[in-house]
């Protein structure tokens, strides 16, 4: 796969456009950070030293604590493009975030946004 833009993209610019998003939809910059924090393992802290690092899209997932072990369970359309078909891991998790601040702007329960209630029924076996 070539090197693409956005992977050279400071995550800090790219930032304020989910937190813009999702309050058109009336939904909180707070909620943006839960959903990105889930998927990356980032404390809040981290999240906004990494905003404030101007780091691009490479290293804010390089420096990740931990990707969500649930990303499996992301699934859908972003840009024209089944998330979990994306072989490239940089690619994946970046669209990963996208379909993630999608769900939020489109109103989704953040439960769901989570993918609380799978693992919930998963759990009660």
């Amino acid at each position: 796969m070539t090197d693409h833009k956005i992977f050279h993209m400071p995550f800090a610019k790219v930032y304020p456009m989910y937190v813009q998003k999702a309050e058109r939809k009336n939904r909180t910059q707070a909620e943006v950070d839960e959903v990105i924090c889930w998927l990356t393992g980032y404390s809040q802290e981290g999240l906004q030293e990494q905003v404030a690092a101007g780091n691009d899209f490479t290293t804010f997932f390089a420096q990740a604590p931990n990707m969500n072990p649930n990303v499996a369970l992301i699934k859908g359309v972003v840009c024209g493009v089944r998330v979990e078909d994306i072989e490239h891991p940089l690619m994946r998790n970046i669209r990963y975030m996208d379909k993630l601040i999608d769900e939020l702007a489109k109103g989704k329960a953040m439960e769901k946004i989570l993918r609380q209630r799978v693992l919930a029924l998963a759990g009660s076996d």
